[in-house]
């Protein structure tokens, strides 16, 4: 096939209507709007697909049908590069282009031009793989992607219903089969295999942890980490919760780890399960990020975020790669966006390079790949840790030359099988966290203790121009509008170790407001009174003066 088979296209593109007047914009989730009016969406991310495969010389490229921590009545789309990777970030103006064309012939024109301008060479074969959450829309956009498939002629594997990182665990283990690369098998068995083996390997004559309570979000999660425990058997007890993934409403709701991270409290069905010095995490709707938690001896409540993952899984890597031998043969470092908290940045600054890149997991994956070994963990619960091929190749023809540095390169070794190395994925990093717990011997409150976050407060204000706030070094400070920088400047500095930034929403005309000092309630009236300067400098909706917690 040479050119576009564009009688099919229009065939099927009627099918799929854009109905609805919304602006669709893929960002770094993807598209992600109510599920009612996606169908459109689907069936050009369907072709985009196929074209993408073909660019890349017939890869296989995968998709993924969710909203993650988003509710129930929302869904989206994302795509995953051949690596396992997010889709690169120049056809994500073309994916908001397609998908916003109104009529079936604008559709057609604007993806011709596309082709000609990427130069795709449409005799290529196009490969795909595709998978959803437990949306209930999930299925109806599920047949529109594969209309959407079927137009331009992609060969499609359907995954089911599973997680995104085993999606794009999927995708990588597919495109990287029978090479010396390979990832691992490309099937969920492989994913289970991979992650338990390598977990009863550096568990090894250690303790059997006690009992850990997962929240599973009431999505996807459940039924992919009932299947993980099954693979871990006695080696890791899991008491899992929220698993009623056929319950109405139920995805999201009062639990999961975006309601840990935003409302700082424990979901409320866990009330009378978890006990006092009791270890706990959270997943979200797909299952891609990770919040631990725990009650102390009080009852009072202490969240370890992706901040504390960070701290926890950076310090024992470089403890290893010293017991190792190697650390002056790899350079270790860690990624963070400003949202992490300072006394975590100075916490790690101590012991290795950090580097502070703009939000979004994209910034952070390609900033950690210029590392040997680069950890990045966003203080939501989303990360991961990156091993270079090189680092890899190395580990596996060392020579140690005492005991210790042996069963040094042997974590090493089974700690990149462990984690994958993809995208953050909720259960491989837990495994990780409840590794590295078990080797220290360390429960809650001895992790907690690593360091003290600042207390911090996140706010949003409603504004009329979100696109009037242009930000800097790594978003941590404003250059539009003018002088705004300045006051925030001011207003930190009467605060003990006050910090503060402003950055406008990528999805909603609103700017947000992060605010962190030694008090909560110092964190509190900072936030406010940099919000109110927002609102009063900046242009704030006239309607009313609105500032919300988020």
């Amino acid at each position: 096939m040479n050119s576009l088979p564009l009688g099919k296209i229009t065939l099927f593109s009627d099918l799929h209507p854009k109905l609805y007047p919304a602006y669709f914009n893929y960002g770094t989730a993807g598209f992600r709007m109510p599920g009612k009016v996606l169908d459109s969406v689907l069936f050009r991310v369907g072709i985009l697909a196929g074209l993408r495969s073909k660019k890349m010389d017939g890869k296989t490229v995968g998709i993924m049908v969710t909203a993650s921590h988003n509710p129930e009545t929302d869904n989206g789309v994302k795509m995953v590069d051949p690596r396992g990777e997010m889709l690169d970030s120049s056809w994500e103006v073309y994916a908001t282009t397609l998908a916003n064309s109104s009529t079936t012939e604008m559709f057609l024109s604007t993806l011709e031009e596309f082709v000609e301008a990427e130069k795709i060479d449409l005799s290529k074969p196009a490969r795909v793989v595709y998978a959803r959450d437990t949306r209930p829309s999930g299925p109806a956009l599920v047949a529109a992607l594969e209309d959407g498939f079927a137009a331009i002629g992609a060969e499609a594997r359907n995954a089911g219903i599973t997680t995104t990182p085993i999606l794009h665990y999927l995708v990588k283990a597919i495109n990287t089969k029978g090479t010396e690369e390979c990832f691992g098998d490309d099937s969920e068995h492989g994913y289970f295999t991979k992650l338990s083996e390598a977990f009863k390997k550096l568990l090894l004559g250690k303790p059997t942890p006690s009992p850990l309570v997962i929240d599973c979000a009431n999505g996807v999660g459940a039924p992919i980490a009932a299947k993980l425990a099954q693979y871990l058997a006695a080696s890791m007890p899991m008491l899992l919760t929220n698993t009623a993934i056929d319950n109405p409403g139920a995805l999201n709701n009062l639990c999961g780890a975006d309601y840990i991270k935003t409302t700082q409290k424990i979901p409320p069905s866990l009330m009378t399960v978890l006990q006092p010095g009791q270890r706990a995490c959270s997943l979200d709707g797909d299952a891609d990020r990770l919040m631990y938690y725990y009650l102390d001896s009080r009852g009072q409540y202490h969240m370890l975020d992706g901040d504390k993952i960070a701290a926890l899984v950076a310090s024992f890597i470089v403890e290893l790669v010293k017991a190792a031998g190697l650390e002056n043969r790899i350079k270790i470092g860690v990624v963070q966006t400003a949202y992490a908290n300072g006394s975590s940045t100075k916490y790690l600054s101590t012991r290795l390079p950090v580097k502070c890149v703009s939000t979004g997991v994209k910034h952070l994956h390609h900033a950690a790949e210029h590392y040997d070994v680069g950890i990045y963990f966003e203080a939501n619960g989303h990360g991961t840790v990156l091993f270079s091929q090189q680092i890899q190749n190395i580990l596996s023809g060392c020579q140690p030359s005492t005991l210790a540095q042996s069963i040094a390169i042997n974590h090493l070794i089974n700690l990149a099988q462990l984690i994958n190395q993809t995208v953050g994925d909720a259960l491989s990093d837990m495994l990780l966290v409840e590794v590295v717990l078990a080797h220290r011997s360390y429960g809650c409150v001895e992790w907690d203790s690593l360091y003290t976050d600042l207390p911090n407060r996140l706010v949003k204000v409603l504004v009329e121009d979100r696109n009037i706030f242009k930000t800097e070094d790594a978003e941590r400070r404003l250059v539009s509008p003018p002088g705004l920088q300045e006051k925030i400047n001011d207003l930190s500095h009467k605060y003990d170790s006050g910090r503060s930034f402003v950055r406008p929403s990528g999805t909603e005309d609103v700017v947000r407001v992060y605010a962190e000092a030694a008090t909560k309630q110092q964190a509190d009236e900072l936030a406010f009174r940099i919000a109110g300067v927002v609102y009063d400098e900046a242009g704030g909706d006239a309607s009313q003066r609105p500032m919300e917690f988020l």
